[in-house]
């Protein structure tokens, strides 16, 4: 049977990470997973009782394809409340988490052939999303002396401006936040040459002494991506937004109307009181145990010889160099799990060039886990 040249893009190696620690933990019980970027934690306390309320009290039915009218309100208060901008609920579209609103905006805004821009390493599914509608990928690879983050001088040295660019702050594996001041640049060169700017802002709520901005404070041209899946620890719930350019609204309406009907509406319902203030307590408390386990990562790499890293200013990842230890990251975290039970997400997946030298920890489960996995590392590590 002949297969799509879309359906053969590359794998979300951490996947396979993910399925090979989940046979380590049936056969021996010992797998401490630091591959994966899922909290820990459940859905806050208001939000499992919202569930259950509207479990008892609710059908439950189809939504309209844009979102229940009442989430789509209290997002677009959110970014009042947030970053002082004034957002019209219109411009929300609720989606079946961010990755669903990424792939809606690249259907409604792109066509095959064209170009989108994004960084090198970077979160490997926008990537492969790319491919699979037909577009083109430009790489733009950052490194240490940018914060891991894209700058206008690299936007203006590439040959002709891209149809879009996709930018993340707090990125993905880096965990670096992108100035303010650059994003507003970035903004303003995207708009002024009709280039699409994607910013994902899924990791927005996790930071460590940085402030992250939206790229909705420096204009309505771009689209924003959003999620309650990180700082909501809600992964499962697949509830995520979008908040779209007047010209793109109608058009994701439709493609979300065929495509996906409407995201879940339990998740609606219950989405809603993901915003409320008792929620935010116990949420900013997983996140002051993010800022310990930082510290303790941060503290504790040394050990393992590892002292190049991205500095982690938001999100829960560390992106390291693992060049003295190995020049294929993805056979390493192999034996790394078979020798040891720790599961590390191989770099090869953020960087198809050079993440043979690199791997991603995540640091956003128990502090004792985490301690305890580098224990491990710590002895494999030692000559």
């Amino acid at each position: 049977m002949r297969v799509s040249v879309r359906g053969r893009v590359e794998p979300f190696h951490v996947m396979e990470v993910v399925k090979a620690a989940a046979e380590r933990q049936r056969s021996h019980g010992d797998a401490i997973l630091l591959c994966v970027g899922q909290p820990g934690t459940p859905a806050p306390g208001v939000v499992l009782r919202a569930a259950g309320e509207a479990l008892a009290a609710e059908q439950l039915g189809y939504t309209e394809a844009l979102g229940i009218p009442s989430l789509r309100g209290r997002i677009a208060a959110h970014y009042r409340e947030r970053y002082q901008v004034a957002v019209d609920p219109a411009a929300v579209v609720v989606t079946t988490g961010s990755s669903g609103g990424f792939l809606l905006t690249l259907l409604a805004a792109f066509d095959a052939g064209q170009s989108v821009a994004l960084t090198r390493p970077g979160y490997p599914a926008y990537r492969n999303d790319i491919l699979a509608v037909g577009c083109r990928p430009i790489e733009l690879e950052v490194g240490a002396d940018s914060r891991y983050q894209p700058t206008l001088a690299q936007l203006e040295s590439l040959p002709e401006p891209p149809a879009g660019l996709v930018v993340a702050s707090p990125s993905n594996p880096t965990g670096t936040i992108i100035d303010p001041a650059e994003l507003a640049a970035i903004a303003e060169w995207c708009a002024a040459r009709d280039c699409l700017l994607i910013s994902d802002e899924i990791y927005h709520g996790i930071s460590y002494g940085r402030r992250c901005a939206s790229a909705r404070e420096f204009g309505e041209d771009s689209v924003v991506v959003g999620s309650l899946s990180k700082y909501h620890s809600m992964t499962g719930w697949r509830l995520g937004w979008l908040l779209l350019p007047e010209p793109l609204r109608r058009p994701v309406e439709l493609l979300q109307g065929n495509l996906a009907i409407c995201a879940p509406a339990i998740s609606q319902a219950a989405g809603l009181a993901a915003f409320e203030d008792a929620a935010g307590v116990e949420l900013d408390g997983h996140v002051a145990r993010y800022a310990r386990n930082r510290d303790l990562l941060l503290r504790r790499l040394p050990e393992l010889g590892i002292t190049s890293f991205a500095p982690p200013d938001g999100a829960f990842y560390a992106y390291c160099d693992v060049g003295h230890l190995t020049d294929d990251s993805q056979r390493w975290c192999a034996e790394v799990l078979d020798a040891t039970g720790v599961a590390l997400a191989p770099g090869v997946d953020f960087d198809p060039v050079g993440g043979h030298r690199t791997v991603r920890l995540s640091f956003c489960g128990r502090t004792d886990l985490l301690d305890e996995a580098l224990d491990r590392l710590a002895a494999f590590a030692r000559p």
